[in-house]
């Protein structure tokens, strides 16, 4: 994909300055390190690595991407990854940036995506602190509050110790499992003048490992118990967005005749609308796909998000069971991302892409054809133009919208139905935000958007009024840099999931479920959410409440996306979710 950066804006005048300054070296390690943009809030911590990126760099390779908010600085960060598989850079200042930081950077965590996160802090040197403020913005172990979900941390005390530190972060957060990495400056070593700039070191002799592949025994037997079985099934999980990855998966399920499970939390996998697919993709899964675990004879999981709790929802599953992943690696003792312990008959320890590869050599399976860039293909019928939105009539209009549009559908919301749409590219749906929290939405559409520039896709978010509101500045970072995207604000005026909790809650206890609303409902006065967006600089249309008024929104958009434009449509839906996603939410408990 050609990386389009954005041009012609925050370009800097020319500097003759020759002096060496600490923070000078640690851009030009950005820049060796290929980092193609620095997402940020300012912050008086790190105006030396602030000056060194616009007056050395010339604010290119890596150029600064100005962020309203640190939560959207990481999940700009999360989106780009979401597409291309690169780390950007993210600065955050000091402690009080870090902190509010951190639920992005959890999200970037459960998500296994690569983030090179920057900190600083005011010098650690007591004697060498301004009064007040240099206090407040010194921590003894500023990385303490994010070493449970990040790889690697480290607080170099040297320019020499801060190079070494940025080398090795890069190289962790770019190894298999993915993740954040969080290398954290003191102010002093960034301002520290030098009488020479050192050399840097030979980035080409500084890269992540080569990917392992599992090993030749467990391959065999894997490829003995799938060959063999009568019934095998494919968990397809958090694989790779590589076309020929998908290729190579498809190929192998289809030599197999195995049928194919997905899940929408992590994007897509595998071609819902082949006829090996089964269910849908969903948070939870179906009966139609609990049937097919309970008959299946092998299943071979390729790094699936959560095996256990899958099998738990589907009953008594008989099945032997391969998986397919290195996440074991990032298990620690303070979160629970890592889902329930599941019986194994055979872990592969490898990528599961690199597992996949292996066990179709052994097969004899071919490359496959690689997926070609489609129209968008909705599932749903489109609905009459004057029928009242709701979530499966948004999703019916949306698709007749896009009609004939190459569209990467970025975030969906939680009560979306997975029967609503068919992936057909790994590209098609890049997937949730890994920590289920709500703001993130926002931040990853532009991302993501940035990632796609320039390329034939268009990226299209379908966010919550709440995941809007509480992002709503990160949209000023988009029409700032030319993001375009569509993003459509699924606004039922509630946060309804937890409506759907009180209401649970109220018949366990016998009490009026006519009350779940209160301290729940996001009106009186009802939020402009067309208006929010043009005050951030975007294209803002709406409110729209027919199938018919989404429809033409929808085009109306596209005409602007394809201008450039960053556009926002307030689509006002009827409370409520999916059948299924209420039922699947019943059976989890």
């Amino acid at each position: 994909m050609t990386d389009q950066r954005p041009s012609g804006v925050e370009r800097p005048v020319a500097s003759d300055s020759d002096g060496v300054w600490g923070s000078d070296v640690f851009a030009e390690m950005l820049r060796g390190l290929r980092v193609k943009y620095v997402t940020l809030n300012p912050g008086s911590s790190f105006r030396g690595l602030h000056d060194s990126l616009v007056n050395h760099l010339g604010n290119e390779d890596p150029q600064m991407l100005l962020c309203l908010h640190e939560e959207h600085a990481v999940a700009i960060a999360h989106g780009y990854a979401k597409v291309t598989g690169e780390p950007l850079a993210v600065i955050l200042h000091s402690n009080v940036g870090l902190m509010h930081g951190t639920m992005a950077i959890f999200n970037a965590w459960c998500d296994r995506v690569p983030v090179l996160i920057y900190g600083a802090t005011g010098p650690v040197d007591a004697a060498l602190r301004r009064p007040w403020i240099d206090w407040l913005h010194t921590c003894r172990d500023q990385a303490s509050m994010i070493r449970n979900y990040v790889k690697w941390d480290d607080q170099p005390a040297s320019m020499e110790a801060a190079i070494e530190s940025m080398l090795r972060a890069n190289l962790i957060a770019r190894a298999e499992p993915h993740g954040p990495t969080y290398v954290n400056f003191d102010v002093s070593i960034q301002e520290k003048q030098h009488a020479e700039a050192p050399a840097l070191p030979d980035f080409s002799r500084y890269r992540s490992p080569l990917p392992a592949d599992p090993s030749a025994e467990g391959v065999a037997r894997a490829a003995e118990l799938l060959k063999n079985a009568k019934n095998p099934v494919v968990l397809a999980g958090r694989v790779s967005r590589d076309p020929a990855d998908w290729a190579r998966r498809v190929a192998l399920v289809e030599a197999l005749g195995a049928k194919v499970l997905t899940d929408i939390r992590i994007g897509a996998s595998f071609p819902t609308n082949h006829p090996l697919h089964r269910g849908k993709p969903a948070f939870f899964i179906d009966d139609a796909a609990g049937e097919v675990l309970r008959e299946a004879d092998v299943i071979l999981s390729l790094d699936w998000l959560d095996v256990a709790g899958t099998l738990k929802l589907a009953g008594k599953v008989e099945a032997k069971i391969i998986q397919a992943s290195l996440d074991y690696q990032l298990h620690n003792g303070w979160g629970m991302e890592h889902q329930g312990l599941s019986a194994l008959d055979l872990h592969l320890a490898s990528s599961p892409d690199r597992a996949m590869h292996a066990i179709a050599d052994l097969l004899g399976v071919g490359a496959g054809d690689e997926p070609e860039n489609l129209p968008v293909k909705p599932a749903l019928n489109a609905p009459a133009p004057e029928a009242q939105l709701d979530i499966m009539t948004l999703a019916g209009a949306l698709g007749e919208g896009l009609d004939g549009i190459c569209a990467s559908m970025v975030r969906l919301p939680l009560g979306w139905a997975g029967e609503a749409w068919h992936f057909r590219h790994p590209l098609d749906f890049l997937g949730s935000d890994g920590g289920a929290g709500i703001g993130s939405g926002p931040g990853m559409l532009i991302g993501a958007a940035l990632a796609l520039k320039g390329s034939e896709r268009i990226p299209v978010a379908v966010l919550g009024d709440g995941d809007f509101m509480m992002a709503a500045s990160a949209f000023w970072t988009a029409a700032h840099y030319g993001a375009p995207f569509l993003a459509v604000v699924s606004n039922n005026r509630s946060f309804y999931n937890d409506e759907v909790h009180q209401e649970r809650v109220a018949v366990a206890r016998n009490r009026p479920v006519e009350n779940k609303w209160i301290g729940q409902r996001i009106g009186d006065p009802d939020i402009d959410i067309a208006g929010v967006a043009r005050a951030q600089g975007c294209e803002g249309i709406g409110p729209v409440f027919t199938a018919g008024e989404l429809v033409e929104a929808v085009k109306k958009g596209i005409e602007l996306v394809r201008e450039g434009k960053s556009v926002v449509i307030d689509a006002r839906v009827q409370p409520g979710y999916n059948p299924n996603m209420v039922a699947g939410l019943t059976r989890s408990e």
